[in-house]
């Protein structure tokens, strides 16, 4: 049988990706009469054309910048909290925010609403931007490692980091990277090359890494079903020193009813994660606030540290759980994945 060139395994991954779009829409429709203000999903143009043109909250300074790297220029924004009044020589954590397909970084950053956090608890948050010719549908190319593209756009994304370090009074000991769908699976691709430059990470709907390693296959790891693998550093990285650095303590939330990106991920990632750290699973708790969907909580500690904690959001489907009502991608009902996330990440820097 003749293989499939590259052409047609893109555009086979295009069909795949609109029909689980249309699966999110069914998936993300209000299942009681009181949430009749959760959206059905629209499509990317229309979820354009309907976000704000400032993120929430208005205040602060919305920074453009671009960075070159490996993977060729990336546009970015940094959002920086008003009235830091930071003391000489004093730095701030940094927050990374990787959007997924179909999504920008300014509408992460209002249906997240992470910048409210920000202003709250002083750190700074970047919004790196996939550009359109890299990826068509605006996804980080996290599947595309037989080729190269998705460690060139990690590089690049370091390199955003980086420079963003340099001109920011950002404390570069404190870094966390957090991401959305292909900004979950690019954000743990990130972490899993570079240990040793993030005190945490956080994954929400995302894809097992390394269960991918082309657009043909891409769709086949969102169904959860491939097997993952922890990819290696980069080799100038895997010299530099007799130990690598450990992989820093990763969060993983997942909604189980996830119809885009199945949920089998979640407990994929989780356990490949806690085997890299030597971290063995507890007991699983529920919990639930008010009306919100319950989660059920798994950590896998190693030492006494929870290496790994996963939540399994009850009812959530493809969105942002606890995010702004009115946005694509974003579920109300949910726990607030934004405050679960600044607070593990926060967790980090007492360790």
């Amino acid at each position: 049988m003749p293989r499939r060139s590259p052409l047609f395994s893109l555009s086979a991954l295009t069909r795949a990706y609109r029909r689980n779009l249309k699966a999110f829409a069914r998936a993300t429709q209000p299942v009681r009469a009181k949430a009749a203000a959760v959206p059905r999903a629209r499509s990317p143009a229309a979820a354009v054309t309907r976000t704000p043109r400032k993120p929430l909250p208005a205040s602060g300074e919305w920074i453009a910048g671009m960075a070159p790297g490996p993977a060729g220029a990336r546009r970015f924004h940094l959002y920086v909290p008003p009235g830091l009044a930071l003391r000489p020589g004093e730095k701030r954590p940094l927050l990374v925010m990787l959007h997924g397909c179909g999504q920008t970084g300014r509408e992460l950053a209002a249906s997240s609403r992470m910048n409210r956090l920000a202003v709250r608890h002083r750190f700074l948050v970047l919004y790196p931007e996939q550009e359109r010719l890299a990826n068509a549908h605006g996804c980080w190319n996290w599947f595309d490692r037989r080729s190269g593209k998705a460690d060139a756009e990690a590089a690049t994304l370091l390199a955003a980091i980086d420079r963003v370090a340099r001109r920011h009074p950002v404390d570069t000991a404190r870094v966390g990277v957090a991401g959305l769908s292909a900004g979950a699976s690019m954000a743990a691709l990130l972490a899993a090359r570079y240990p040793g430059r993030f005190c945490a990470v956080a994954m929400h709907s995302g894809v097992a890494p390394g269960s991918a390693d082309s657009a043909a296959t891409a769709m086949a790891a969102m169904r959860g079903r491939r097997a993952a693998h922890l990819p290696d550093p980069p080799p100038a990285l895997a010299v530099e020193g007799p130990v690598p650095a450990p992989l820093p303590p990763l969060l993983i939330l997942h909604g189980d009813g996830d119809n885009v990106v199945s949920a089998r991920n979640a407990v994929a990632t989780a356990e490949l994660w806690a085997a890299a750290s030597g971290a063995r699973a507890g007991t699983v708790r529920t919990l639930q606030r008010g009306k919100r969907h319950a989660m059920r909580v798994t950590e896998y500690k190693a030492r006494g540290r929870a290496q790994v904690t996963l939540r399994e959001i009850v009812g959530l489907g493809h969105a942002w759980s606890g995010g702004a009502s009115g946005m694509p991608y974003s579920d109300p009902v949910g726990p607030d994945a934004s405050a679960l996330v600044w607070a593990f990440v926060a967790r980090q820097f007492k360790q």
